[in-house]
């Protein structure tokens, strides 16, 4: 497609009261009118005719065919042409609204010397799915600056956003050379561990409970009882695909952040020996992946998270937390990613939780919304800011009330800031586990 620029189009409508005013004065140069336009036409066609031409362009588009939400990665372009490219061009991608906002990206296009017109554009994708590219477009200005050359690209690619592994790489290492010496040997602490492994020498720094004194007095030296960490746990990995979880929190859906740090946790669990499955629900059951407690099981659960749907209705936790129930058949440790707003609609949860914590460990992992608490800490200049000030403070003090309740019940919540969902969730997996009260 060419047609005329700004600059086309000003210097026509220019010649036009120039024209006006010469016929007016000297009417014998009324041809300077007709004159003014064959000569814009004229400079048209050349401008058209000279350069490449978009028919002789080519367009190649690179980027991973799978990413992890939040992830950033790479989209590359690449316009060649057998009979040259302008040394710039302006670029526009149609796009899912996953990998950009409003689903439109425009960019510049730049060639070296002699070389095609390259971008490379850094995205991150903001919701799992399947986020689409579907067409480009390519324009620059001709030589003279009077017509835009344009091309259309049919790219119809898709791109599948599934939960992010960049915390399980990352921060799975980490946390495992942080605790490189739980788990990975056995525990010579009391309180621990609980499966009483074999007796050694007491040395400095080791719990004196631990001591046998029976023991010690038939050898005649201080010898204390060795633990080891309990293994083959049942956990249940529960995710809330409720309406509040899908609303985003730095840039995030709340149920993305709660999915990967569920799949670290997943894979951490693994390492431990534990049995790991992965609940997820909304306004009724959706997944329950059967226990898996070997690490080349962990594609199942990452397939499993990915499934995880963004659902705009309101969570059931009565059914939810009884279907669960329903499918355990021994003591489990239930770690369990929701959101709740306020005391009256986490009403049904607190009873649903109250039944399932006489039978099962219970672990709420919720995120700190630093919105309001920032809303309610600013300084209020408006009477408009002081009612934002006071129904934020109610907000948080209904929040504060219900994870009193909970713990009243006998589980135990984890409220963390979004950045440290993940690490927050390991620690205090493995602080359950060093009490060995599973």
């Amino acid at each position: 497609m060419i047609y005329p620029t700004r600059r086309a189009i000003l210097l026509l409508l220019a010649g036009a009261p120039v024209a006006l005013l010469l016929g007016l004065i000297r009417p014998e140069l009324w041809l300077f009118a007709p004159g003014w336009i064959a000569f814009l036409v004229a400079c048209l066609l050349v401008d058209a005719l000279a350069g490449a031409h978009p028919r002789h362009l080519t367009l190649d588009a690179k980027y991973p065919h799978q990413v992890g939400v939040g992830d950033p990665f790479d989209l590359k372009l690449t316009a060649a042409s057998e009979r040259g490219v302008p040394r710039h061009a302006e670029v526009a991608l149609a796009v899912d609204e996953r990998l950009a906002v409003g689903g439109r990206l425009t960019e510049t296009m730049r060639a070296a010397e002699g070389g095609p017109l390259t971008r490379i554009m850094p995205l991150s994708a903001s919701r799992r799915g399947k986020g689409l590219i579907d067409a480009a477009w390519i324009r620059w200005r001709g030589p003279l600056g009077l017509v835009w050359k344009q091309r259309k690209f049919a790219l119809d690619g898709s791109i599948a956003v599934v939960p992010s592994l960049r915390a399980v790489t990352e921060e799975g290492s980490r946390l495992f050379q942080r605790n490189s010496w739980f788990g990975l040997r056995q525990q010579r602490i009391r309180g621990e561990g609980a499966e009483y492994e074999a007796l050694a020498e007491y040395q400095p720094g080791m719990d004196r409970r631990a001591i046998d004194w029976n023991a010690t007095a038939r050898h005649v030296k201080l010898l204390a009882k060795e633990y080891r960490v309990e293994r083959d746990n049942r956990v249940v990995l529960a995710i809330d695909g409720g309406r509040t979880m899908a609303e985003p929190v730095g840039g995030m859906p709340r149920v993305d952040r709660a999915v990967s740090a569920a799949l670290l946790l997943a894979y951490v669990g693994l390492k431990m020996n534990d049995r790991i499955s992965l609940f997820s629900f909304a306004a009724k059951p959706q997944a329950m992946t059967p226990a898996h407690m070997h690490t080349q099981d962990f594609p199942a659960l990452q397939r499993a998270a990915s499934l995880v749907d963004y659902a705009p209705v309101e969570s059931n936790f009565t059914l939810a937390l009884t279907t669960l129930s329903a499918q355990l058949n021994r003591r489990s440790l239930i770690i369990l990613f929701t959101e709740f707003t306020d005391a009256t609609s986490a009403d049904l949860m607190i009873r649903a939780a109250g039944r399932l914590v006489k039978k099962h460990r219970l672990l709420f992992v919720v995120l700190k919304d630093e919105e309001l608490e920032s809303e309610e800490k600013r300084r209020p200049e408006s009477a408009a800011d002081v009612t934002r000030s006071n129904v934020a403070a109610a907000m948080l003090r209904d929040r504060q009330l219900v994870i009193a309740r909970l713990q009243r019940l006998g589980a135990d919540v984890l409220e963390v800031p979004a950045d440290a969902m993940a690490g927050g969730v390991i620690d205090a997996y493995l602080g359950i586990k060093r009490e060995g009260s599973l």
